[in-house]
């Protein structure tokens, strides 16, 4: 059994009073640990060990933060095995992919720390150029709260942690209570460097820690990414405290196969985009649209492709899909299912609960969807594949942008005008063409509508936790000739 106590002001914490939570191995519903279950008390403890840090935190020079976030690059590095290893266990996805998560994750402290040294602003040109400085300041907020889902507990800590750090904030850290154990891993063994409250983790639930962090008035900055319904609520909540508030949200992405697109290469890319992580991406693969003409070859095409996947244990060897993060997300993919097939819908392949220990579900096809069915509206978070048909590209681009949500989609083709039409018309904050949810450290991630609209990864990461102040300074203190008296 794996313990652990929360991490606030460089000591462990308790709280005896608050009962546990216990954390499990999708793959065997096996108890592998258990975390506080910290509330509103232990929030305020940790806010308060943040804020006390904060002002010696914003005025340490950019390049000993920077020294400090290499640091914890060098350490995560050393730890790197055992950090797979509890993510794998804890989270579910098969070994290569958490391999990719932590490399993602690491790498983003070292992109930070060097992004944070390269400037606080700008000068911009003064109306008195004689006597006069115009300055553009970016400075800290001081306590930011991140709240971090399950699926990718490091990667999207760290997509929020390094750029705030980096930018001079103090943070605390209200993880998934399904990933607990990994980030308070990560914390105390690659962070514990950092000075006592710069970095703190307050484990318990949403209603409790979570609602309790986005609530602390000291808080004036939350980052958060999760469902556009936990969206709606912090922003009701920090919305009378004028909060700054970087949401990333839920997606429900299209996957367009165009006319002259090559059809098994474009299947290996749509298996890859919508099965990784058991289909648990917020950028998931969950609409895809091809040409009516191609469609019954595409669909026959990836239904074999699915249908050989290999589910297993995240740590087997073979494993190509892991389990899903709970049952209760496996009951939401399975109703689904079931509506798109009261409906109309066929299941090619999968479409059933294994006969097996864990929270498994088969990878499944299907097709004779509609646009309205649940599984084409709403995000399943899971691996399906609806595939529907389409006549005119043009329209296929209209029922991409029906959606409500905005956060990526893919066209496949070699068409340079088609590919042009496709990424100016999409309302998406990330178009892939050809290569499916790849990110890039330079490039911002995030979306539109109501995914939420904040953006992580590249300069933008960064302004996220930094607030401009304009100066206006006038060396020359006599009175001017515009002053009243008129």
């Amino acid at each position: 059994m794996n313990d652990r106590a929360m991490w606030i002001g460089g000591q462990h914490v308790t709280a005896p009073d608050a009962g546990w939570i216990d954390s499990r191995d999708p793959a065997t519903e096996e108890v592998i640990g258990r975390v506080p279950a910290g509330g509103a008390a232990e929030v305020a403890q940790a806010v308060a060990a943040a804020r006390d840090a904060a002002d010696d935190w914003r005025y340490t020079a950019a390049n000993d933060r920077a020294e400090l976030l290499h640091e914890a690059y060098a350490k995560s590095m050393a730890h790197h095995g055992e950090l797979v290893e509890l993510l794998t266990r804890e989270q579910g996805k098969a070994r290569p992919e958490q391999e990719e998560e932590a490399e993602w994750a690491l790498t983003s402290l070292r992109y930070y720390a060097e992004l944070g040294r390269n400037g606080v602003g700008r000068v911009v040109p003064s109306a008195e150029p004689r006597t006069q400085l115009n300055l553009v300041l970016k400075e800290p907020y001081g306590v930011v709260g991140a709240i971090v889902p399950w699926n990718y507990p490091l990667l999207l800590l760290s997509w929020k942690l390094a750029p705030a750090l980096a930018a001079g904030n103090t943070v605390v850290v209200k993880p998934s209570e399904l990933t607990s154990l990994v980030t308070l891993e990560w914390i105390e063994r690659c962070f514990d460097h950092f000075p006592p409250g710069v970095v703190n983790v307050v484990t318990g639930y949403g209603t409790d820690a979570g609602e309790a962090l986005v609530a602390h008035p000291d808080v004036r900055v939350i980052a958060m990414t999760g469902s556009v319904a936990t969206g709606q609520r912090i922003a009701s909540v920090a919305a009378p405290m004028m909060k700054h508030l970087h949401l990333e949200l839920g997606g429900k992405d299209a996957f367009v196969v165009a006319p002259d697109a090559e059809l098994d290469t474009a299947v290996d890319a749509l298996a890859y985009s919508a099965l990784l992580n058991a289909g648990q991406v917020c950028t998931s693969s969950e609409r895809i649209f091809v040409p009516q003409g191609m469609r019954d070859d595409f669909a026959e095409a990836l239904s074999a492709k699915v249908s050989g996947l290999r589910l297993g244990h995240g740590l087997e060897e073979g494993t190509d899909i892991g389990p899903l993060a709970d049952d209760r997300f496996r009951d939401k993919v399975d109703a689904h299912v079931r509506d798109a097939l009261d409906r109309g819908a066929r299941v090619l392949t999968g479409g059933v609960r294994p006969d097996r220990q864990g929270w498994f579900y088969e990878p499944t096809v299907l097709v004779d969807v509609d646009d309205d069915m649940v599984i084409m509206t709403e995000e399943t978070f899971g691996p399906t594949i609806p595939v529907a048909s389409y006549d005119d590209f043009d329209a296929a681009i209209e029922r991409v942008n029906a959606s409500e949500m905005g956060l990526g989609a893919t066209l496949r083709s070699s068409d340079p005008l088609l590919i042009k039409r496709f990424y100016e018309r999409v309302k998406a904050g990330t178009v892939w063409i050809n290569d499916p949810l790849t990110d890039n450290y330079a490039g911002p991630f995030g979306g539109t509508k109501m995914t939420g609209g904040g953006r992580e990864l590249g300069p933008e990461g960064l302004e996220t936790f930094l607030e401009t102040k304009h100066v206006h300074w006038d060396f020359d203190q006599a009175s001017k000739d515009w002053w009243l008296p008129y």
